[in-house]
């Protein structure tokens, strides 16, 4: 099984807090980025890639390519999946992808959505999306990085 240590949305994707503080933090060696679009950009895979420690490891795979291969890792690799939208992390868990804990770190806000914490919106699709997660047994928490208080219960909006 994949040594998942923990699940991050952040419309970012791999910035500072995912590349260092976050990977730091969980003693992660291999950032997964499960992305449609940045799978196939080598030029925002290379601007990620600047932000991270030579020592860690990247990959940027398809929300597909990911359910594939996700299984094969190695017993020694310790991953961190960087998602985009919460609809991202439903196909992983809906696709046999062993997510236990999503860490909600940015959504930005925009047309149609509601601001729920500092650094969250939310619409109507998300909160249908946060509730299945739940039912599936994901365990939710929005928090920016890790020494921080879990700043807001998204169980109550969803």
């Amino acid at each position: 099984m994949a040594n998942i240590l923990m699940t991050r949305i952040d419309n970012r994707l791999v910035h500072g807090q995912v590349g260092v503080t976050w990977v730091n933090y969980l003693g992660a060696n291999l950032i997964v980025v499960a992305n449609d679009e940045v799978s196939t950009d080598e030029v925002r895979q290379n601007l990620m890639d600047m932000v991270v420690p030579d020592v860690i490891g990247t990959r940027y795979f398809s929300i597909q390519k990911t359910i594939d291969v996700i299984h094969m890792a190695a017993d020694d690799q310790l991953i961190f999946v960087v998602c985009d939208t919460p609809q991202d992390v439903l196909r992983l868990v809906e696709g046999g992808v062993p997510i236990k804990k999503v860490n909600i770190g940015n959504m930005h806000f925009s047309e149609g959505k509601e601001q729920i914490s500092s650094t969250v919106s939310v619409d109507e699709d998300d909160r249908k999306t946060f509730k299945r997660l739940h039912e599936l047994g994901v365990e939710l928490e929005i928090r920016r990085v890790p020494d921080e208080k879990i700043e807001v219960d998204i169980l109550k909006f969803i």
